[in-house]
This record gives C-alpha cells, structure tokens and sequence, in this order.
C-alpha cells in the first residue's frame, strides 16, 4: 500500500503519553468495584432469570448483599458461600431468590466453611464456567475456517427495527445482499439501564433491546443464512453502558463477534461516572479479550459535535489511549477495533485530500488493528443523489488506505431508519468501489511535501501535543475541561456512581484473575 512518510519518535512519543495516561487511569480506579462488575460475575457462575416483576437476579443478588454490606467482599465470595450454606445448585439458588424465598444475607450467615474452602470451591467452579466461553470461542474459529468471513473492508450494515424477529428478516437480507456485518443498534437510552431486560423483546424504540435471548436468536439466524451463502456472517452488539461488562459476558456466551466498547463514549455522550465506566470498561474488555471479541470503539462520535478539520488530532489522541487501556485488558492488536469517520465539510476544496491523509495516518499508526471506518452522517442531507456519492468517495478513500470494517453509510441517512432497498443500494455502492479499485492503493505514492502529507503531519503533531498536556494534567480533569468532543464532564458527577465501591482486603474476582493469567501466558 501507499505509504505516508511518518515521524516515528512523534508516534514514540505519543504511546509514552497513552502508558502515563494509563497510569493515571489505573491509579483512579485501584481497590474498586461495580454493581455492575458484580452482576457480570453472578451471570458468568451461572446466575439468571428474573422475578415476577422482571427484575433480573443478578440485580437482586447484588442489592441484597451491597445492602448487608457483604458485596465489598466480592459477589462470587457471596455466591459460594451460599451455595455452600444451602447446599444447592445454581440455577436451584437462583429461583429461590427470584421467588423470595431465600434471602441471601441470611443464607450465607449460615456457611461453616473456612474462607480459603470456599475460595477453592469458587475456583473451581470458575474454571468450568470459563472453559464454556473458551468453547465458544473455538466453535467461532473453525467456523470461520469453514465459512470464510470475505475479504475486508468488511462491510458493515444496521438493523434497528425494534423488533428482533423483524431484525431477523432485514438482517438475512442484508447478509443475501452481500454484508459481512449485522450490527443489531440497542433501543434508545438502554445504555442508561442499570440492569439488562431479559428474554426476546419486540418492543423497543429506535431499536432492539440488547438481552441474551436476542442475541442467540439473531446469532442462529445469521449461522443459518450464513450457511447457505458459504459466509460466515459476523453479529455485532454494544456493551457500552451501565451495563458494559454483563453484557460483555453475555456476548461472549452467545457468540458475538463484536462489540462496541468504549468508556470515553459513556463518559462524554451519556454522562456516566468516569469511575463507573472505566472500572467496568477494563473488566468488560478482558472478557472481551478471552471471548475472541473485536471491540469497536467511539471515536468516530467526537466529530459529530467537534469540527473534523480542527479537531481531526483529538481523535488520533483518544486511539492512542484507547489501544493502551485495551492493551492493559489483554486484548491483541488484531482485537482492538478503533473507530474514525469521513466527516469533513464536503463544501471544503480537497476536503476528499484531508480525510484521505487522516484515513491513512490511523491505518499507519495501528497496523495490526482491524480500524472500524464510519460514514458521512454530519453533513448528510435529503439530497439522495448527492448523499449516495458522499458514501461512494468514504468507501474510495476505505479502499485506498486498506480499512478493516467498513460500516456504510446509507443514501437516506438524514431522512429515516433505511429500508432494506437502501441498503442494498449502499451494498452496491461499495462493492462496485471495492472490487474496481481493491489494488488502488499499492499503485499511488504520497508526494513528499504534498497536500496529503502536509496534513498527516499536522494531525500528527497535534496529536502528541494534545497527549502529552493530558500526561500532565491527567485523563480525568482533562475530560473536566473538554479535550474531546468539546464536552465537559465532572469526574465525580454523572450516572452511575452509587455503584462504585471499595473492595475488602479479602476481595478476588475469580474470572479477572484466570482471564489475566491464561491470556498473559499465550
């Protein structure tokens, strides 16, 4: 491919910045824990169900042990304990606690065990339940040597109907009409949920609720489809949230491939607690990591409120420091998904230039990185005609600089929700672009001094500016005072931080501690 000429101690400089951001990150978070990082575990042991009035298990588990004061010790602790009092299975525990007839605080007062028994029998059992999603994970990978995934770009579609069994049809159209890619979109505001809905919903508003159920029946409708076409067709979902790292785990038992994952994006565009959402983001992605699971991540939304020409570096910041806390999460370069967008002022002369030099320094920066590519949206109109060549010059510039995962834009993006026959037109529309132009790239040269290098370099040094100002300052109280986005969010304020809590010294969260040290040994 092209290549650009790039500074190499600048990108040296800009990783040394994202480890000493990292560390502040760390450090902001050390000895804590989430209701939500509770419940993961719960659902990981096994833990499922719901009450007569749908409120999920996990949630009851937890309120009633975070009420006892018990939860600083660790769900899976609690659980053991329990299920050692009680002498009962897991599912059997559960129903009793769905039914009130067992409170959990008073159960585990009856446990006779020693901590260093129940620590064992928790381990043991937290090895059975991580060899399922290990499972899981083996099945994904030879049914991709079965049924290849396609060359990449690989082209990424929307369903967000509301309804997953009507998800399900517009989906096997979508996958007959050439996508390698469903993304199911969450109903709106679901990522501001403290709990994840239970069972197959038909009912959500701007798109489908994100539940277990939902996930299998879609992950067996695209197997089917895929089946038939001799493709393996790839299911994406969002783990972002109040509810990141459950729905993380229940990704990784369903087989996503997947998931949107990025606490920066909770912080800024939902006002989470930074605490909250980074605690959960690292449990979330290191399941992630051990499911196989590409996450994506949100850097793309910064440039729907911030200028891309002046704020393009912010965006380069963010990847820096997103790939550095992945990389703490264990996850691989070929797992870390980061997100860009083709959002210049199309009005702008040689904007085409400008995405294009941006397009290809991220590609040159993260090599290794499967880069998700996101489409016009800001600028869009309900000029069809022209929206539709809009997409045609973002899927140019994807297969120019050899992006990973293309999501396309749609030619009625400004208008309403696509209809199948849109995104079969956008299908086309990158297909024809991808398959006359797949070798473009290793035919050009970027000149020396040129238009395209200039701004590369620019981006490039702005980026390193702007990450070694937050070294200093730090990634909290520069999120305070709107490095991204152009938003400001208190570090103490937002949704979600009557779930953060301070771990014992006995604490141990059983699956952290195996994926860390299975994944560091590979």
């Amino acid at each position: 491919m092209a290549e650009l000429a790039v500074d190499e101690e600048l990108v040296t400089d800009c990783r040394q910045a994202a480890a000493e951001i990292a560390d502040g990150v760390d450090k902001f978070i050390s000895g804590l824990t989430t209701t939500s990082v509770e419940r993961t575990v719960l659902r990981l042991l096994g833990v499922n169900g719901v009450d007569e009035e749908e409120v999920p298990v996990p949630n009851i588990m937890v309120r009633q042990l975070q009420e006892a004061e018990l939860l600083k010790e660790g769900s899976a602790h609690n659980l053991g304990r329990a299920l050692l009092a009680g002498n009962y299975e897991i599912d059997e525990l559960a129903e009793a606690v769905a039914r009130g007839e067992v409170f959990l605080p008073d159960l585990i007062k009856k446990c006779r065990p020693s901590r260093e028994e129940v620590s064992s029998f928790v381990r043991e059992l937290t090895e059975k339940k991580a060899r399922k999603i290990i499972n899981i994970r083996q099945e994904r990978e030879e049914l991709k040597q079965e049924l290849s995934p396609g060359p990449r770009p690989w082209l990424y579609v929307i369903v967000a109907t509301g309804n997953i069994y009507e998800d399900v049809r517009q989906a096997r159209a979508a996958a007959r009409q050439g996508a390698d890619i469903i993304a199911v979109i969450r109903s709106t505001a679901q990522s501001l949920l403290d709990y994840v809905p239970y069972g197959p919903t038909t009912e959500g508003f701007g798109g489908t609720y994100a539940t277990q159920e939902n996930f299998r029946i879609m992950r067996e409708a695209l197997d089917e489809v895929g089946g038939e076409l001799g493709r393996y067709i790839q299911l994406v979902n969002y783990c972002s949230g109040l509810c990141m790292p459950e729905i993380a785990a229940l990704g990784a038992l369903e087989r996503l491939d997947m998931m949107l994952n990025d606490a920066m994006y909770g912080i800024l565009f939902r006002d989470i607690n930074m605490k909250r959402t980074f605690i959960d983001q690292y449990f979330s992605r290191l399941i992630n990591a051990y499911a196989g699971i590409i996450i994506n991540t949100g850097e793309d939304n910064y440039l729907t409120t911030a200028d891309s020409l002046e704020e393009a570096h912010t965006v380069v910041a963010s990847q820096f420091i997103n790939e550095e806390l992945a990389r703490r999460s264990c996850l691989p370069p070929e797992l870390i998904g980061l997100g860009h967008a083709f959002e210049i002022d199309p009005e702008l002369e040689d904007g085409f230039l400008m995405e294009l030099a941006q397009a290809q320094l991220v590609r040159q920066l993260f090599p290794e990185s499967p880069l998700k590519y996101m489409p016009p949206t800001k600028y869009m109109t309900g000029d069809i005609f022209k929206g539709h060549l809009k997409d045609g010059m973002f899927n140019l510039a994807s297969i120019i600089t050899g992006q990973g995962i293309q999501l396309l834009g749609m030619l009625t993006e400004a208008i309403h929700t696509p209809f199948i026959q849109d995104r079969a037109l956008s299908l086309d529309n990158a297909r024809y672009i991808f398959n006359n132009c797949r070798n473009l790239g290793q035919e050009l040269e970027f000149k020396s001094g040129g238009k395209i290098q200039n701004r590369a370099d620019q981006v490039l040094a702005e980026t390193a500016k702007m990450l070694g100002k937050i070294a200093v300052k730090g990634l909290m109280q520069s999120l305070e005072e709107g490095f991204f986005a152009g938003i400001k969010r208190s570090r103490n304020g937002g949704k979600g931080s009557e779930g953060v809590l301070a771990c014992s010294r006995y604490y141990y969260n059983p699956f952290a501690d195996l994926f860390r040290k299975e994944l560091n040994s590979q």
